[in-house]
């Protein structure tokens, strides 16, 4: 294999590598380097403290940040992960700022491991705008607050899958959820769309977006596991969820059962006060 030097956090495009260094550092990822390659692959994008969360909540404060820094950091170099241009909060955010893609190992890596469980493979990695920034950390921030929440109270995020994996054909077209989501306790499967909201979005717009939803609904349609998932809108503010709610309010049936709202900060517990129902 060809030494590679230090490759700097500014990198953006995936660089292709040969198979041989796909193969060393196969032989070198760790139980939780993989498990942080599956997470960014699912989730297509990751903030630094996402990952942290994820993977290395079993570490004590006072060394936690710091070896989440070095563990992301030796992925960058072997072209396992690429951090994007946009940090959360700016460049003074430092590696806590960094977002995380799949560089072209991790994809290949990523790809392996589908071939061998039968799940559909990677996407390839591009610099998103501001909008799918913001949208895509919405996604995986539910994520983890559901993750976190069901260690301690005993359910599990059985699925969840981002654009456009969670996608679903209609009519002709497709249903264009921001996430598919599946929580699990021992004898029930709660099944939701989810639809991030960050108020950029005109009224009309919404109501458009979740009329879809009724239409799917009224033409008998059903989602992955061979039932209608729930549509959870989740959105930055309560004045937002009340323009929301008064969308909702407004549609026909089955609106009122079919769809709701709730803030960002609100929406995992939401989730699992419907799921404990």
């Amino acid at each position: 294999m060809t030494r590679r030097g230090p490759i700097d956090h500014e990198h953006r495009q995936p660089v292709r590598v040969r198979q041989a260094h796909v193969e060393w550092v196969g032989e070198r990822l760790s139980e939780r380097d993989r498990k942080i390659i599956g997470s960014v692959d699912q989730l297509r994008l990751a903030s630094s403290l996402h990952l942290e969360r994820l993977h290395f909540g079993d570490l004590s404060p006072a060394v936690r940040a710091r070896i989440r820094r070095r563990v992301l950091a030796r992925l960058v170099i072997w072209r396992v992960l690429m951090s994007l241009e946009r940090r959360i909060g700016g460049v003074r955010a430092g590696s806590s700022g960094l977002v995380f893609a799949l560089d072209t190992a991790g994809r290949q890596l990523a790809r392996e491991s589908a071939a061998e469980s039968g799940t559909s493979g990677t996407r390839r990695p591009r610099e998103p705008s501001v909008v799918l920034l913001a949208h895509s950390l919405a996604a995986s921030e539910l994520f983890v607050s559901l993750t976190e929440l069901g260690r301690v109270h005993g359910f599990t995020v059985a699925d969840y899958r981002t654009e456009p994996a969670c996608w679903y054909p209609f009519l002709g077209g497709w249903l264009k959820p921001d996430a598919y989501l599946k929580l699990s306790t021992a004898g029930y499967d709660d099944h939701w769309w989810i639809e991030v909201d960050k108020g950029t979005e005109h009224v009309p717009v919404i109501r458009k977006k979740l009329l879809t939803y009724i239409n799917y609904a009224s033409c008998g349609g059903l989602g992955p596991a061979g039932v209608l998932p729930r549509v959870l809108v989740t959105v930055p503010t309560d004045k937002r969820r009340e323009q929301v709610q008064g969308v909702i309010a407004g549609l026909p049936v089955p609106a009122a059962t079919l769809l709701h709202v709730a803030t960002e900060v609100r929406a995992p517990g939401y989730l699992f006060q419907v799921l404990r129902e």
